[in-house]
């Protein structure tokens, strides 16, 4: 067998590439092989490089039957862990030359259906639980509770704070779901921030005073606030903000919404506007930050469904944000409050 030949073919071929010689022994790997086995694999015994016994099983079964083979291949790092499904076929020329061992890369499929299964088990999981409280309510009323006027008053009450509970899930499910399929398509509308602020205020302004939080709107910059958008959009991100300010951040009596207008934005090589959302409440460690964009992820999960949260909306807002070409950050620490930053490109 040509080595040379072997290994300039190998090495066009982007994904991973492994020969076998007819003596066992490695005569070839291309680039992305090496990237995984190292490059001192060449010329070594398959077996003292190849070590995982599924792959290694897969290997000696085609010597032994001259029949394609395949297996799966996990390799893990400090930094991830990557599956690979393995196809292992023999070579042949004038007589046996060896085998070829193929590494397809499933990591990212792996992931994807991984996130599928969480979403349908956290999807369940939020709502079995107001489900599991209506029907156990609905068989006390038919029961026991069935001539209590006061139980019933006080079940019936539990049962539509439970009931709009799930209704709020679904609502932003649905919303979730139009936000992503829409993720690609640029806004072509025109907005000017600083009035969603302020209507975003007069709206949340009877939650806040009912809670004791005073809302705060401050302008930075001149020239215009326009962005292009999508106004219900970009209510709903600022509206969620907001909203979780004042639940969470409660304890520190204020909530303060700043506007801000930048001629030269680095992010955007032009005019930018940030809009920032900040409380000064108790804050919460920010180990928590990379994560909190994720669909159901909550710093307090008990805090949270007592306040009414779904565990989306963080999710909804960095979707929309994406499809508005802008930047969505958030930083906090304990008893230092949060603030949670939109920067979004400008109208020049």
């Amino acid at each position: 067998m040509n080595s040379e030949l072997s290994a300039s073919l190998l090495a066009v071929i982007p994904m991973p590439l492994v020969l076998i010689g007819p003596d066992e022994r490695i005569s070839a790997m291309n680039p992305a092989a090496t990237d995984i086995f190292g490059k001192a694999g060449a010329g070594r015994h398959h077996v003292t490089v190849l070590r995982q016994p599924a792959l290694l099983n897969c290997i000696e079964e085609v010597m032994r039957t001259r029949q394609p083979a395949s297996a799966r291949y996990i390799e893990k790092t400090l930094n991830r862990e990557a599956t690979y499904k393995v196809l292992a076929a023999p070579v042949e020329g004038e007589g046996i030359l060896g085998v070829l061992v193929s590494f397809e890369d499933l990591t990212e499929l792996e992931q994807a259906g991984q996130m599928r299964r969480d979403f349908v088990a956290n999807v369940s999981h939020e709502l079995k639980t107001p489900l599991t409280a209506l029907l156990g309510f609905i068989e006390t009323l038919r029961g026991a509770a069935r001539d209590d006027a006061e139980a019933r008053e006080r079940f019936l009450s539990i049962m539509a704070r439970e009931a709009e509970r799930m209704n709020r899930l679904v609502s932003d499910l649905l919303s979730l779901s139009r936000v992503e399929s829409a993720e690609r398509q640029r806004p072509t509308g025109r907005v000017r921030v600083d009035e969603l602020v302020e209507s975003t205020i007069l709206t949340l302004r009877p939650l806040a005073e009912g809670v004791g939080v005073a809302l705060e709107i401050e302008r930075e910059g001149t020239g215009g606030f326009d962005v292009p958008g999508d106004v219900d959009q970009l209510q709903q991100v600022l509206t969620n903000l907001v909203e979780n300010a004042i639940k969470y951040g409660a304890s520190g009596g204020r909530v303060t919404i700043r506007v801000i207008r930048r001629e030269r934005e680095l992010a955007f090589r032009g005019p930018g506007v940030q809009i920032e959302v900040v409380d000064y409440g108790e804050g919460f460690d920010a180990i928590h930050i990379p994560r909190l964009t994720e669909r159901f992820y909550r710093v307090d999960s008990h805090r949270s469904r007592a306040v009414g949260g779904t565990g989306l909306g963080l999710a909804i807002a960095k979707h929309i944000v994406n499809r508005h070409r802008g930047r969505f950050r958030i930083e906090s620490a304990p008893g230092a409050g949060a603030k949670f930053t939109v920067l979004l490109p400008a109208i020049a």
